[in-house]
């Protein structure tokens, strides 16, 4: 009993700030997601009404809301493989035996992930425009035509993945040379003295000792991909013929540009119920397979 009086002592002051600054707000926002507030009921309580379930199944019948969610989709499927790819790429070339500066290599690959967003987001918005971006002039001197990077519906998002790829793939990379360093070095050896080469070694050793590692890496890249926003934002304005809304960006221009406030919220529970069902079929399949 002293012992679980003394946890509960320590523990109460994080849990009072989660619950102030984190569940109390969530819980508001649920309530908003089943009234109409908007700018009239922000001027006057009196004008607020509970409606139910009504701006879900609006939501569900905006076309607008559907091409967001597709496009937030597209960037998870395409952009969450590449990251991680990236990100296991790195951490294999620093955890290689023949690798050295090991400590400035790590220190640079990770750089991108502690700069401003936004700051980085500009420059690349700079080094991608049409008239006088510098990949473009190093394009057009090499004879090579210069797509409209930003402005091209075909060309936007995928630069937008790009970016992100760049932006985040350090800090899954420092996750997963924790974990190749925790490999048992025995395991190689003697899969070398069987005669495995170094692909067998990564298929038959490497992937299945980082399979929990994988997983972790995964559940976090997809839970912060389906939460696109501040890219967009920055880069294109969601732009061009809306190729690059995503369901946050959707959600803020209900919020803070219409003042629908309660549809923002069911925007929000929705993307929330989204990735909740996607991370508990990752972590049920992880479970299948033993990884946790």
């Amino acid at each position: 009993m002293n012992r679980s009086l003394a946890g509960w002592v320590f523990t109460a002051p994080a849990l009072i700030v989660l619950g102030v600054f984190f569940g109390l707000p969530v819980l508001a926002a649920l309530a908003l997601s089943v009234t109409d507030f908007d700018l009239y009921a922000l001027a006057d309580p009196h004008n607020l009404r509970f409606i139910g379930l009504d701006n879900y199944i609006d939501l569900l019948r905006t076309p607008m809301f559907w091409k967001a969610l597709w496009n937030t989709t597209y960037f998870v499927l395409v952009g969450v493989p590449l990251s991680i790819a990236a990100s296991l790429g790195a951490a294999l070339l620093l955890n290689a035996p023949a690798a050295r500066f090991r400590a400035l290599f790590r220190t640079a690959l990770f750089a991108p992930v502690v700069t401003t967003l936004v700051a980085v987001a500009v420059i690349w918005r700079y080094l991608f425009n049409t008239q006088y971006g510098l990949v473009n002039y190093v394009l057009v001197h090499l004879g090579v035509p210069a797509p409209d990077w930003l402005g091209d519906p075909h060309w936007a998002m995928p630069m937008i993945m790009l970016f992100a790829v760049w932006k985040n793939f350090g800090y899954n990379m420092v996750i997963f040379l924790a974990g190749l360093q925790a490999i048992p070095h025995d395991l190689y050896e003697a899969a070398r003295i069987d005669g495995a080469n170094r692909w067998k070694q990564f298929w038959h050793i490497t992937l299945p000792m980082l399979g929990p590692v994988l997983l972790v890496v995964g559940v976090i890249t997809i839970s912060g991909y389906f939460q696109l926003f501040a890219e967009p934002y920055v880069m294109t304005r969601g732009d061009p013929l809306q190729s690059t809304v995503s369901v946050l960006y959707f959600m803020f221009e209900e919020g803070f540009k219409w003042w629908n406030l309660g549809r923002a919220s069911a925007v929000a529970f929705l993307l929330f119920l989204i990735i909740l069902a996607v991370t508990t079929v990752m972590l049920r399949l992880g479970r299948r397979k033993g990884l946790v």
